[in-house]
């Protein structure tokens, strides 16, 4: 059984910084990857920053440069730092992780950025 759970969303305005958590149930080394995924009513779901159990990481090109995906085997956790956001971020963000060609997502949470 596998369970995140996201938390960190909120409402901020253009060029705030936001940093999002994503706790799982087990440890994270467990995973062959996770990662942030984000939706729009408008959109499907896409991806915003992976990192797998090697550490590799890879963004969206929208985000390259603001965002920083990063994790604690520790705390079971892994972080999404999102700086300089603009509208265009507003999105329910949902927390996901790869395991044996499984995925398990999050519940999400909403970003909401203001002009």
């Amino acid at each position: 059984q596998v369970q995140l759970v996201e938390s960190g969303g909120g409402l901020v305005q253009a060029g705030g910084s936001l940093r999002l958590s994503c706790a799982a149930s087990r440890s994270i080394f467990d995973f062959n990857a996770m990662g942030w995924y984000r939706q729009t009513p408008e959109k499907q779901r896409d991806l915003v920053a992976r990192i797998t159990r090697g550490n590799d990481v890879n963004y969206a090109d929208s985000v390259k440069g603001r965002f920083t995906i990063s994790r604690s085997l520790l705390a079971k956790t892994i972080y999404l730092q999102m700086n300089n956001l603009n509208i265009e971020d507003t999105a329910v963000y949902y927390c996901n992780a790869e395991m044996w060609g499984n995925d398990y997502w999050g519940q999400g949470t909403q970003v909401t950025v203001s002009s």
